[in-house]
């Protein structure tokens, strides 16, 4: 009878299949902004709130990249935020793959969404018909991640400046509104102005997305 127990017991162990394992979070919407609108402390300062925010969340070992576009300054080249985000694949917090990679991301078979674009938290931010509205995401970019430019466009400075002057380039993470692109999740139209009221009263609450490139 023991013997009988035995090939039972390794009857059920062999044929038991293991949960398949949730992949770790690569992609995220932060929940807090810097409080200073988009002044982020530049692209170092705002890495490192991802990095931070990620932490926090217990992601440990990604190495995180704010997708965020800056303009030719002081002698120094402009940045494409698809430049700087890795080659993916890139998950949200429930493990919902958003886009297989960088040209992935910027057509129209990219998963971004209200429902998908969450906080580092698994939370869904605002969007458009929600109290307040907090859809406008800072990107810096046009279309296809690269850095967005125009007459009096200046990227808040290069994401360094809380001016009610200035502007920098919005996307709308629900995908509905208004401006030149209102379904643009990185390049929806200009805000009014850099600092936090000014972002608040066009629909938004200084937040940006946050990409993982790589295990560390």
């Amino acid at each position: 009878m023991k013997k009988m127990w035995v090939v039972l017991a390794s009857v059920v162990f062999l044929g038991a299949h293991p949960a398949p394992q949730q992949p770790p979070m690569t992609f995220f919407i932060t929940s807090v902004g810097s409080g200073k609108g988009a002044d982020l402390g530049g692209l170092e300062g705002a890495d490192r709130h991802c990095q931070a925010l990620a932490d926090a969340a217990g992601v440990r070992d990604v190495e995180w990249r704010a997708y965020l576009s800056t303009l030719p300054k002081d002698g120094k080249p402009g940045v494409n935020a698809r430049d700087r985000i890795g080659t993916g694949p890139w998950y949200n917090a429930k493990g919902v793959k958003v886009a297989e990679n960088v040209a992935d991301l910027h057509s129209e078979n990219s998963k971004l969404s209200k429902d998908n674009s969450l906080t580092e938290k698994g939370a869904v931010v605002n969007g458009r018909g929600d109290t307040p509205n907090m859809h406008d995401i800072i990107t810096g970019s046009n279309l296809d991640g690269t850095a967005f430019t125009g007459e009096g466009y200046n990227s808040c400075d290069n994401f360094t400046s809380s001016d009610s002057t200035g502007a920098t380039r919005v996307g709308h993470h629900d995908r509905q509104g208004g401006g030149q692109n209102p379904t643009s999740w990185n390049s929806a139209h200009s805000s009014r102005g850099c600092g936090q009221k000014n972002l608040v009263a066009t629909g938004g609450n200084g937040f940006f997305y946050c990409f993982g490139l790589f295990r560390r």
